[in-house]
């Protein structure tokens, strides 16, 4: 790295990150930079198999409870106290997206994430623009502008009642291995903005993308005490949520949708999620041949970047009869050109290769299913065994097998380069609907249409929380300029925009002033 990088950042991914290089992912606890005192031995370098970084195996965490008493509920800011901390917020906002700006930095983190999450240099650099716009949409007065009251006339005169967004104090963050940089950037500074203090909690593979975004924070201006940071594992971090009784006043989780579920009861309720999503796409009757390469790209992009591993993911791909005989052959070609080389497919990092062959076998099974493309494994590579390795893979179910017991089988969320195709005639329209309504992951949808009564169709009847429809409809998209999150669900999180953070992380309060006269 050069002078100016190792004075903010302490691992160099320009390197190969193994033990033999020095440095190691620390806790941030207080304000201070605290090393591990045990190391995780569960997680080998994604593309090799060779040893990695270290990352600390947290086993002691009474520090991080205690911690919890530092921020009281009215928060570390409020609209009644220490306003100058937004301020000082949008400054911080204003300074990292500048450095975000600087090539050398931007190259970093992309090289930071592909050492961990392996995917391609686009879908890295991607995520580092998102970011970096976020930082941008949140500089200067747009953090005081989150906290916008609003008043309403009384019964008499001196009476005034009004509405202020008022924080919830100590909160906990829980992030994915799948955007180790965008999630937990986007959630800490919603938690802050809004006067809270997070204790975050990144998945242990990626923590070190995290790490090194808070050493650029404080760098920035940032307070080292405004936040800690756990490294630990997931069961360990239960135990801690548990425990915490009712210090954490909310958690905002963004995972799979049991542990999502299980967190629900440890928190007793306190929680808000952006669980994983079993995602759907609806290609409509309104075959377009002048469109149909387009569709069919933007099918493969939506299914197999980051090798499947995003909770935005086409998981499923209603494809109408017009459609069928035109995009089908086009998304195996597609698939057919996904390479290990430039991580256009790459390592699964919570499925193995039994895992997917166990599902992909259980589906073929199912009467009128058939392999479409894929389903083997990669060739030429050292990915560890721990982790999954499968070409990018589709299969396709018939509609009817949709409702019955198979429903539950057939619905499972593959976190991997896998979804299945699902054809359809106008007869079956009511069907595909009947499907939707039984999905219970809500996340996000597109319909690919440009049919005007179509499109009310569906939407009228589902609910997923960021839709997208047209003939450029996809699934998967950049959350800086839209509410990205859930629907459907009371404990939905949301993320991206000034809307998905006041509902996120701050909740209502009503102050009603009554001064007379008698």
């Amino acid at each position: 790295m050069n002078p100016k990088l190792q004075k903010i950042f302490t691992v160099d991914p320009f390197k190969e990150m193994n033990q033999s290089i020095p440095g190691e992912v620390c806790n941030l606890v207080k304000g201070k930079w605290v090393q591990g005192k045990t190391f995780r031995k569960d997680i080998p370098d994604p593309l090799n198999g060779e040893d990695f970084l270290n990352v600390p195996d947290t086993l002691e965490y009474n520090e991080f409870i205690d911690n919890l008493d530092i921020c009281p509920k009215s928060g570390l800011h409020n609209p009644l106290k220490n306003v100058e901390r937004y301020l000082m917020l949008g400054e911080v906002c204003t300074k990292t997206a500048e450095l975000l700006r600087e090539d050398e930095v931007a190259e970093y983190f992309v090289k930071l994430i592909q050492r961990v999450m392996p995917k391609s240099d686009s879908q890295c650099l991607g995520e580092v623009t998102v970011t970096r716009i976020f930082f941008e949409n949140f500089s200067g007065d747009n953090v005081r502008f989150l906290a916008r009251s609003f008043s309403n006339p009384g019964d008499h005169l001196g009476q005034e009642s009004s509405g202020y967004r008022w924080p919830f104090g100590s909160v906990c963050i829980i992030a994915p291995f799948n955007f180790p940089l965008e999630i937990p950037a986007l959630q800490l500074m919603g938690a802050l903005f809004m006067g809270n203090r997070p204790l975050v909690k990144v998945d242990s593979k990626v923590s070190v993308v995290f790490e090194q975004l808070l050493r650029l924070l404080i760098h920035c201006g940032l307070p080292a005490e405004d936040v800690d940071f756990i490294n630990c594992k997931g069961e360990v971090m239960g135990e801690l949520v548990k425990k915490s009784e009712n210090k954490i006043r909310l958690l905002q989780f963004t995972g799979s949708k049991e542990v999502a579920n299980q967190l629900a009861i440890d928190s007793k309720g306190k929680i808000r999620i952006e669980d994983a999503g079993f995602d759907w796409k609806i290609l409509g009757p309104d075959y377009d041949s002048e469109w149909s390469e387009y569709v069919a790209w933007q099918s493969d992009q939506d299914a197999y970047n980051a090798s499947g591993q995003k909770c935005s993911a086409q998981s499923m791909l209603f494809v109408h009869e017009n459609w069928e005989k035109d995009v089908i052959p086009r998304l195996v070609d597609l698939a057919s050109r996904r390479e290990l080389k430039d991580l256009d497919i790459g390592p699964v990092l919570t499925w193995s290769n039994s895992q997917l062959k166990d599902h992909l076998n259980s589906l073929l099974k199912i009467e009128g299913s058939k392999l479409l493309f894929g389903g083997e494994e990669l060739s030429g590579h050292s990915i560890p065994v721990v982790y999954g390795s499968i070409q990018p893979t589709a299969v396709q179910v018939p509609i009817q097998e949709l409702l019955t017991d198979n429903f539950e089988l057939i619905t499972k969320e593959v976190f991997g380069p896998f979804q299945v195709v699902v054809p359809y005639s106008d007869k079956e329209v009511d069907k595909v609907k009947e499907v939707l309504e039984r999905i219970t992951q809500n996340l996000t949808a597109a319909i690919v249409s440009n049919d005007t009564f179509f499109q009310q169709n569906i939407l009228a009847n589902t609910v997923n929380g960021t839709t997208y429809t047209g003939m450029k409809a996809r699934t998967t998209g950049a959350p800086q300029n839209h509410w990205f999150g859930p629907s459907g669900d009371p404990r939905s999180a949301g993320i991206g925009t000034p809307e998905a953070i006041i509902n996120t992380w701050s909740a209502h309060r009503e102050i009603i002033k009554d001064t007379g006269p008698q």
